[in-house]
């Protein structure tokens, strides 16, 4: 974009064109945005506090960033661009733990998203899918031989899903055969996760299950977050993709957790098993 095209746009188009830059290259500059938008600096951090102010991206000193921390988790549409080859690899093994007659629950997660995706192959039902998810929801809502049960509560942009006292409510009614779940961070026999608002909607999500199955890509072992969310012994099975290094196994196998590893397309080994 020209600086003279940049420095014509109203406030809202440059925002709006600002926050698709930094959800798809993870972070900028100030100075970078004020060259590209054709804008002082000064305009520029007017646009970012109002972009910080919607959730979709953080101000740090000199720039911003769309990519999680310890405290903040990234906005659902930066999360739905990344790790997709490991989400699916995760997802697909997930997907064979799936009968016919089920009722299974998926949380507001862009690793069980891609669960979601392949439901629509019309492969699995009859099937009972409850989420409070949108993304999941606007998916399967069309969807011949699936019963969709929509949690509500209060609407949460960042996470694009429903959240709340109410939606801890609606679970808890709930039994499910099984609850496929993700977090941001799992650390030494723990899962973690940024917010506590999040945290409520998963634990209650675990307890209205038989099973539980934890999705994660490589990149969430040997971090921490925020909060604690459970002990790893509350999942059934932990899934994770083959870019998981051998120390970060080594630190699952010392917790006596559960895990199979999932390999990628293209890779050539098959799914490993971890210690139980």
């Amino acid at each position: 974009m020209s600086s003279s095209s940049g420095g014509q746009q109203g406030p809202a188009a440059r925002q709006t064109a600002m926050a698709e830059q930094v959800l798809a290259d993870g972070s900028a500059t100030a100075a970078e945005l004020a060259e590209r938008f054709g804008v002082s600096l000064m305009t520029i951090h007017r646009d970012l506090d109002e972009l910080e102010r919607q959730g979709i991206v953080r101000k740090f000193r000199g720039g911003v960033t769309a990519q999680p921390s310890g405290v903040f988790e990234s906005n659902v549409q930066y999360r739905l661009k990344t790790m997709r080859a490991e989400k699916a690899a995760v997802a697909e093994r997930a997907l064979r733990m799936v009968e016919p007659g089920m009722a299974i629950l998926l949380d507001d997660s862009t690793s069980t998203l891609e669960i979601a995706r392949r439901l629509r192959t019309g492969e699995v039902t009859p099937l009972t899918v409850v989420t409070n998810f949108l993304e999941a929801i606007n998916l399967l809502s069309d969807q011949r031989g699936i019963h969709l049960m929509a949690l509500g509560g209060d609407y949460d942009p960042l996470h694009s899903s429903f959240l709340g006292v109410s939606c801890v409510e609606a679970v808890e009614q709930l039994r499910v055969d099984v609850c496929f779940a993700s977090t941001s961070a799992v650390h030494r026999g723990y899962a973690y996760h940024q917010e506590q608002h999040i945290v409520s909607v998963k634990r209650a999500m675990l307890d209205a299950a038989a099973r539980n199955v934890l999705l994660i890509d490589h990149t969430k072992l040997g971090r921490v977050a925020l909060h604690r969310v459970v002990p790893l012994s509350r999942f059934d099975l932990l899934l994770v993709d083959d870019g998981a290094s051998p120390e970060e196994l080594r630190d699952l196998d010392e917790h006596k957790v559960r895990y199979e590893v999932c390999a990628m397309k293209g890779d050539h080994d098959g799914n490993g098993t971890g210690a139980t």
